[in-house]
């Protein structure tokens, strides 16, 4: 089964906030983007199934997307929000957890004004509240955060845990420095996975070529190994800079000399063991 593990949709006539939609870098995906919308891609590239991760902090949107995956059997998981700084945490977690498309949890901490945000006590006990229901959780990180992972790994050594968009790496200006030492000491703890996800708007949006991803892709691989890293297209956003189709083939392209069990781990077998889909 191909998967893609990262997707997202929106709908501007809801009551969300879609602020970040409304600014003149984002002006190009700012319209809705529905299920209807993906499907042509998932097909021209032949993927079975996808994973929506969630873009609000709203429990609302859980319900919504949910809904949307119950019509549309491509959908194979959500990827919702709870709020785990509060006490209604695990009641939030009850209403979703036995939902059979809902796999996960993700907060936009790279939005956070703190940047210890993700190890506060209040959410380490909510991420612990996951943990003790078994739900995984998306970390969402810029390469400042990434050092909290290895504080995540040794609190949470049964929570399943991945990072999306390798945290957001320097693309465009070719740095690994830093980057590269934070998410190998993060692989180090065997419940930590990581997102082959979101690298072409980190990269030039308007000259990128998949070599550029080439040195990003090679580290997380050698740090994770296929079995922990996992495809995903990061669309609408990566429309930014790519059309869904460039984003698959890109990839492709930079996993040229893979073995095909280990290719096909990563375009899906990692994320259907992951989200138990």
């Amino acid at each position: 089964m191909v998967i893609d593990a990262h997707q997202h949709f929106w709908q501007l006539d809801l009551p969300f906030s879609y602020s970040w939609l409304h600014t003149e870098q984002h002006e190009a995906i700012c319209r809705s983007y529905l299920p209807a919308d993906l499907q042509p891609h998932l097909k021209a590239c032949g993927i079975d199934k996808s994973v929506f991760v969630q873009t609000q902090h709203d429990v609302a949107e859980n319900r919504w997307v949910l809904k949307l995956a119950e019509q549309n059997d491509f959908i194979a998981g959500v990827v919702g929000w709870v709020d785990l700084a509060s006490k209604e945490c695990e009641a939030q977690l009850a209403e979703f957890k036995d939902h059979p498309k809902f796999v996960g949890i993700r907060h936009v901490v790279q939005d956070e004004a703190d940047d210890d945000f993700i190890i506060q006590p209040n959410i380490l006990r909510g991420l612990k509240v996951l943990q003790k229901h078994g739900v995984p959780y998306d970390l969402l990180f810029y390469t400042k955060h990434l050092k909290h992972a290895v504080t995540l790994g040794k609190a949470l050594p049964e929570l399943p845990m991945v990072i999306d968009h390798l945290s957001k790496p320097k693309i465009k200006d070719q740095i690994t420095a830093g980057w590269a030492d934070d998410l190998k000491a993060a692989a180090k703890f065997p419940n930590i996975y990581c997102k082959l996800s979101g690298m072409v708007t980190e990269a030039d949006w308007e000259s990128w070529k998949p070599s550029d991803l080439k040195p990003y892709v090679e580290t997380a691989l050698e740090a994770f190994g296929p079995e922990r890293c996992m495809y995903g297209s990061d669309w609408p956003v990566c429309e930014l800079a790519a059309t869904y189709e460039e984003v698959y083939n890109a990839l492709g392209e930079v996993l040229g000399p893979l073995s095909e069990t280990e290719r096909n781990q990563i375009m899906g077998g990692t994320a259907q063991k992951f989200y138990r889909l």
